[in-house]
């Protein structure tokens, strides 16, 4: 069986799902940054994080064309 070489990296994906999936971890108010609260802020941080972590799984793929 021939599978993409990034396949692995693609397990990475569910670091953000989990993180954002385990809502009582993060419903708390403080810590307080800039007026925001924990609940908020955190979710916040996690928009990039994916980002980065989406271009890291891509760019392990394998792209044959």
């Amino acid at each position: 069986m021939n599978r993409p070489s990034g396949t692995a990296a693609c397990w990475l994906l569910l670091i953000p799902y989990i993180g954002l999936l385990w809502v009582p971890f993060y419903n708390v108010h403080d810590p307080v940054i800039l007026g925001f609260p924990f609940f908020y802020w955190y979710q916040l941080l996690w928009v990039p994080i994916t980002a980065l972590i989406t271009w890291i799984a891509y760019r392990s793929m394998r792209h044959d064309d």
